[in-house]
Formats: C-alpha cells, structure tokens, sequence
C-alpha cells in the first residue's frame, strides 16, 4: 500500500515520502479545525483567522507525526537496522524498516521512542499556551489542540495491539520472555485484530446512533489495523520460513540470452508466448547488456514490433536490479518489493544464471507450507 509516494526530502539520511492518501486527512483536518474547532472556541474571529490558523496548526500537526516517526527511524538505525523510508499517510505515518530488530531490547526502545516524543511535544505546546493565552490568542489557540493532538496520538498508538507502538512493546515484552518472535508477533497480531474489530464494532454503533462521520472514520480505523495486524504476522511468518534458504534452491535456470538484433514481433511469438515468461536478458556478443520484459514490450505500438528491436526497449543492465545464487530469499522478495517488479536476474561472476520471480517464491513457500516444512 505504501511503497509508492511522493518523495519531500530527507532527514538525518531517510528518504521521506508523501501518499496520496495524506491529502484527504490534511483536508480533513484543516476543514474541521476551520469550520467547526476555532470557530466554537473563538467566536471573535474572522473566517480568514481561522483558515490560516486552520492551515498552520494541520502543518504543525503533521510535522509532529513526522517527528514521531523520526524518532522510531533514528532508534532503529542506531540498532544497525536499515530504515527505506518514512511516508505520511491518511492514519498518520508510518516507518518502513528493511528487517525486524535483532533484540527485544531494541525493538522495546524503537517502539517506545515516537509515543514518548509525541508526549514531549504534547508538553512543549501546552507551555506555549500556558505562557500564550492571556495576550494571543491566535498562537494559544493552535498550542493547545496541537499539545491535546500530541497527547491523544501517544495514548492510541501505547494501545498494546501490533503493530501500533504498544502493541510492538507487548512484543518485545513476549519476545524477551519466550525468545519466539514468531509467536510474541502471532499474540500481538491477535490483540490487534481484537482491537481493531472493537473499533469497528464502536463505529457501527456510533453511526446507528446518528454521530456517522465519526462512527465511519471509527470504523474505518478498525478495519486498517485489523488488516494490518494480519498482513505484519504473514510478512513475518513469510520471512521466518524463506530464512536460512538461498535464492539457489528456487531460481529458475533455463535462461538463455536473446540477441539484441531480435525484432519484438520475434520477441512476442518465438519466446513470450510459447514460454509464458515475462522477462529475458539481453546479450550482445555473449555478453548480458539488459533484460527486457513484458512490460517493456507492450508498451510499444503493435506497429512498431516488425521494425524495433529488442535492444532498443531492453532496460540497460547497469539500471537493473539483481541478486547473486548465495544471497537469502528473504532479500530478494524484499528487492522484488521494493522494485515493484515480477522478477530480478540472477548473476554469477558477470554472467546471468537464472531469474527468481515472486511466483517460484510463493511455489517454494506454497510447498513448504502444504507439506508443514
């Protein structure tokens, strides 16, 4: 859901990212804060003070999530753990790790870090209003809904349900105990599912009540962490059993190079069609120079395929991602994730040796697990 965003910056080295979903909820929040929140408070004010203050404290409020999530990535990489990216979403924002923390010790210490930094942030705004309020009102208006914002964002996110922060200590608390991350996360899975159809449950209520808007967005919230509660334990339990394996043992082998002069109408019928492969390297005097897909075929105008060659729509091989027979299968399903792609070239000593696909990865985890491996 969150791997494609639109890039904003770095931090301290962290690509950050915006998804389209971020949008809504700034909207949201802006238009609530300006029609319904300052409005009632400050009956005094212009519409125009309280659309800017409106604006002002959504930025605000968002930097705070962003500083919450900061802090979880700063944590993480201090523990030698990779951080892709941080994106800012419609629940918030969310920190995209390369693997699990090694310790529970770590992961306690990375999941505790953004609720505490929200709680200090709560804090440091509500000493802005407090020395504020008696002479602007326009700057103790936004301190105060930022430090309550801050404050509410800590306590739903200690909810000990995974993958929230709390329910990422309950984990470490669990793994500490059993030294069984598989098992600690399944627990926590659970809880968080358990909490998310509470949610749900509490946001049908509220709409048969009448209160729709908040009963919906209630609702709502439920369903993502529940879903998310199922997706984060199958990931895990995914990568529990491709450990300890070789991209070797499910890599398919019969890779034979095309040649560069070869016409993509060629391409389509002598080899597409007649293998069901999607994707082939390219060669040049025995020498790989790039692969070509389905992707990159079917983009051509039909037209064009008796006159244009494969070596004109191949993806450079300087440009392609890859992976070697010795690395895990765990690091090329995440390459394949990351990439967003089907398959990647398999290279040995320079020269390509197979191609691994997300399909023979599931056929490897679908036997294993039909024969309880």
């Amino acid at each position: 859901m969150l791997r494609n965003g639109i890039p904003i910056g770095k931090a301290f080295g962290i690509p950050l990212k915006l998804h389209w979903s971020w949008f809504i909820i700034f909207a949201l929040v802006a238009w609530a804060l300006s029609v319904g929140y300052f409005p009632a408070f400050y009956p005094d004010w212009s519409v125009e003070l309280s659309v800017a203050a409106a604006l002002v404290t959504s930025l605000l409020f968002f930097a705070s999530i962003l500083a919450h999530e900061l802090m979880h990535s700063l944590l993480a990489k201090s523990t030698g753990l990779t951080v892709r990216s941080i994106t800012l979403f419609v629940f918030g924002g969310v920190s995209q790790l390369a693997e699990e923390p090694k310790q529970a010790k770590d992961e306690l210490r990375i999941a505790l870090a953004g609720p505490l930094t929200s709680l200090v942030l709560g804090a440091v705004f509500w000493a802005i209003w407090f020395w504020s309020r008696a002479s602007i009102d326009f700057l103790a208006a936004i301190a105060y809904w930022l430090g309550l914002i801050n404050v509410f964002v800590a306590g739903f996110n200690l909810i000990p349900g995974f993958p929230l922060d709390g329910g990422r200590v309950l984990r470490s608390i669990l793994w500490g105990r059993s030294g069984n991350l598989r098992r600690a996360t399944r627990t926590a899975s659970n809880i968080g599912r358990g909490f998310g159809y509470l949610f749900i449950f509490g946001g049908i209520a509220l709409i048969f009540w009448g209160n729709w808007f908040n009963g919906l967005w209630l609702a709502f919230i439920g369903w993502f962490l529940q879903s998310s509660a199922v997706s984060s334990y199958r990931e895990l339990a995914i990568q529990d059993m491709l450990k300890g394996h070789t991209v070797r043992v499910a890599m398919t082998r019969d890779c034979i190079p095309l040649s560069a002069d070869l016409t993509i109408d060629e391409l389509v019928h002598r080899h597409i069609l007649t293998s069901g492969r999607r994707c082939f390297p390219v060669a040049i005097d025995n020498r790989v120079v790039g692969l070509v897909t389905v992707h990159n075929t079917k983009a051509v105008p039909r037209e064009r395929w008796s006159t244009e060659t494969v070596g004109q729509i191949m993806i450079p091989i300087d440009q392609v991602k890859w992976v070697r027979p010795d690395e895990s299968l765990s690091t090329a399903l995440q390459l394949l994730t990351e990439a967003d792609v089907n398959q990647l070239p398999v290279i040995d000593g320079g020269a390509v040796v197979g191609m691994i696909a997300r399909d023979n990865i599931l056929s490897f985890i679908g036997v294993r697990a039909e024969l309880n491996v």
